[in-house]
């Protein structure tokens, strides 16, 4: 299958973890793997393409910079609403077009790290940053959300790349991080399902691809 299905509705699936948990890497194994078998994996204009959160857009990539490399206190509703236009840019301008064409569209974060990040662990209050979120994006969720759970010590042993603002606060930030993912996961059961990240790369893409093509076996605009 070369491109997406015509009439039916996309799926949206991110991928969410603690800073260096290994999201990234299993987002682009996914892809791969979805390809492989057919699936119409990309955006609208770009097939076979992935995500990531903030960005995707012009607006989005510069949010990120401010988000990730500002060098001065930012307090954390500012955060909060930057993530959120970042994501209300997104969400009009590739993602519901995308999905509107039958896309199957992977994103690295979505809208469950600001409720762990600034709803949970930066204290703002995750109904307050859904609420939030829930506007800026139209009332837009993923279909899947995969949680990569690693502990953050060893996760952020694993970081090999110069530390952007939010890594930068430390272990304590990361931990309440991962506190905030495990309450989205008993909240959010039907959609939010984890994955145990400590193990090697081939045996987490495994169970990815297999709670993936379980959803997408549901979904008409798939053939998982």
């Amino acid at each position: 299958m070369s491109g997406a299905v015509a009439g039916g509705r996309g799926v949206l699936i991110s991928l969410e973890g603690v800073d260096g948990c290994g999201k990234s890497s299993q987002l682009r194994r996914l892809r791969d793997a979805l390809v492989r078998r057919g699936v119409p994996v990309g955006v609208a204009d770009r097939p076979g393409g992935t995500l990531r959160e903030p960005g995707g857009t012009p607006l989005g990539e510069s949010i990120r910079r401010q988000l990730l490399h500002h060098r001065h206190h930012m307090d954390p509703w500012a955060e909060a609403l930057l993530y959120a236009a970042a994501r209300a840019q997104l969400t009009r301008s590739v993602l519901v077009p995308s999905l509107e064409a039958g896309w199957v569209v992977l994103i690295d974060r979505f809208i469950d790290s600001s409720l762990a990040y600034q709803g949970y662990a930066r204290g703002l209050g995750v109904d307050r940053v859904l609420d939030l979120n829930l506007t800026a994006t139209g009332g837009l969720l993923p279909d899947l959300t995969v949680i990569v759970a690693l502990d953050p010590q060893v996760a952020a042993a694993r970081r090999t790349a110069a530390p952007d603002r939010i890594e930068r606060e430390g272990l304590e930030l990361q931990r309440r991080v991962a506190e905030g993912y495990a309450l989205l996961a008993e909240r959010f059961a039907g959609r939010v399902h984890v994955v145990d990240g400590d193990r090697p790369r081939a045996a987490v893409a495994s169970d990815v691809l297999r709670i993936a093509t379980a959803v997408l076996e549901r979904t008409p605009c798939s053939r998982a």
